[in-house]
């Protein structure tokens, strides 16, 4: 049985899009990342993860990316869609892509949701085809499941590769995009209301309106 991992990166930033990634691995090749020191990213240096994230790709029997940028994110309540379903129904394109002619493939999907249950539920809907995979959706599956480990590395070195191409468009270093990096905090505080920057930021994260709302209140202000 092959054994496909989904993780994600960027859920929480108000910079950048979010990342999904699937890898999908023989058992043996299973082994072989575990030797050669692959485990959830966020345990891993970037050079580290960056060397790994190539083998990963080299290796695996099949791999999917999918990037999900910050107007999609913002457009999602629209459609009645949380965070948390939007990653749902990513996790589902991701399986129905990879889900080609494999035979038994064995799902492990790191969950984001508190209700695995119900989230498991919602993420099989969005599923073409069901009957030869053995899904389970986990909270750290990124550790206890190798391909989810190998997912994780995807996820995030493709994450990091997008927000210095965003750096690089725009001439500036905003640090990681996090609300909690102050290099991410004093940038949104000078720049939320650019609209060369329009398509960067998640506008409908908190974060981002009280940037708007303070630069509102200064700019009143000082007219």
């Amino acid at each position: 049985m092959l054994l496909l991992g989904i993780d994600d990166s960027g859920r929480g930033p108000v910079i950048g899009p979010m990342i999904l990634a699937g890898c999908l691995i023989t058992p043996e090749i299973a082994e072989e990342f575990k030797k050669l020191g692959i485990k959830d990213s966020k345990q891993l240096t970037p050079k580290r993860r960056d060397m790994l994230a190539e083998i990963i790709k080299e290796k695996s029997e099949n791999f999917e990316i999918v990037i999900v940028h910050p107007k999609e994110i913002d457009q999602s309540p629209e459609k009645g869609l949380n965070l948390n379903d939007l990653e749902a129904v990513k996790c589902a394109q991701i399986i129905n892509t990879i889900n080609k002619g494999y035979g038994k493939i064995k799902v492990a999907v790191d969950c984001p949701s508190p209700n695995l249950g119900k989230w498991q539920d919602y993420l099989k809907r969005h599923v073409e085809e069901l009957s030869n995979l053995d899904i389970s959706c986990e909270h750290k599956a990124d550790i206890n499941h190798i391909a989810c480990s190998a997912a994780s590395i995807l996820a995030k070195t493709t994450r990091d590769a997008e927000i210095e191409k965003i750096k690089e468009r725009i001439g500036e270093n905003f640090g990681s995009g996090y609300p909690s990096d102050p290099l991410t905090v004093r940038f949104l505080e000078k720049h939320a209301r650019n609209s060369e920057y329009h398509g960067i930021f998640r506008e409908s994260w908190a974060t981002w309106k009280n940037a708007i709302s303070i630069a509102t209140q200064k700019s009143l202000k000082e007219f």
